[in-house]
């Protein structure tokens, strides 16, 4: 509503202008495609994400996360340029989660043992990984055929993710095999916070501290798993969205998706199934507003 007076104001048609934001993107198969892709990073990440603030656990630092992910995976794919084994992709994906993973850890490490505040050092911490893999691709791995660009080699086929393919209809826009692993992690967090014990320790840890204590089940413990997977959900989305849709390493390889997936996740209500709704409203939004400025410019 406000929208429709702010455009009217500006001069623009706001008619015109609200269907770009939320009806053109909707308007094609291709164009819906892309919304998955979009959204996909965000799905993961707010997911990961989810998990940490039901506990309490303010992990501001998923963008860093994302990009030493994509570091680790990338180191890997660039080792091996000629390698075409089926293997690959599956062990970037490892990688991918770990780098993130491990970069988590520093900021719960420090929390357990000298009770920083986590949400500084998570947001420090992202502008040293966002320095790092700019130093990467400007020095040691910079394409000798890049022109002076910051730019890696190009992955081999093996590292690459592939289009979706559908029987009769061939690719429908740039729908990727990663969305559908965004898909299935909503999903499997989902069953494990609302069906198992670990989700029921993870939400007692934000619901009563104390309570979990004399459960048995370790404060400290529980603090480092959940660093350890959220960190590792932005980790593998680094991976999935450099080998899906860029190919090499560049000093950006994110569109802000770390920061904005914490939006994802407190619009979901902290529920990891609600993230896949959330996530594709929030890449609706995205795209419509890239739509709405080509169409009204």
């Amino acid at each position: 509503v406000f929208g429709f007076f702010i455009f009217n104001i500006l001069g623009y048609d706001p008619g015109k202008a609200l269907y770009h934001f939320f009806l053109s993107p909707l308007s094609r198969l291709d164009k819906i495609a892309d919304l998955f892709v979009k959204a996909c990073p965000l799905m993961i990440i707010g997911t990961g994400l989810v998990l940490c603030f039901r506990a309490n656990i303010w992990n501001i630092g998923a963008e860093g996360q994302l990009m030493m992910g994509a570091v680790f995976a990338g180191g890997l794919a660039l080792s091996f340029p000629n390698n075409q084994s089926i293997l690959l992709l599956p062990f970037m994906a490892i990688l991918g989660f770990l780098g993130g993973a491990l970069w988590a850890l520093i900021p719960a490490i420090l929390k357990i043992k000298f009770r920083t505040n986590e949400i500084l050092v998570t947001l420090m911490l992202t502008y040293v990984a966002s320095l790092f893999i700019d130093w990467l691709v400007r020095g040691p791995w910079r394409s000798p055929t890049s022109f002076g660009f910051p730019l890696t080699e190009y992955y081999p086929e093996a590292g690459l993710i592939s289009k979706i393919y559908f029987p009769g209809i061939g690719n429908i826009g740039q729908l990727h095999w990663g969305v559908s692993v965004a898909i299935l992690v909503c999903i499997l967090c989902w069953f494990t916070m609302e069906k198992t014990i670990f989700g029921f320790q993870f939400k007692l840890i934000g619901d009563s501290p104390q309570a979990l204590r004399f459960s048995g089940f370790n404060e400290s413990n529980t603090t480092l798993v959940l660093f350890f997977i959220s960190g590792g959900l932005a980790g593998l989305a680094g991976m999935i969205e450099v080998s899906a849709n860029i190919g090499q390493l560049q000093p950006n390889i994110s569109f802000g998706y770390g920061f904005t997936a914490i939006i994802v996740a407190f619009l979901a209500r902290l529920n990891p199934a609600a993230v896949i709704i959330s996530g594709l409203l929030i890449a609706l939004i995205e795209v419509g507003g890239d739509s709405a400025q080509i169409a009204l410019a």
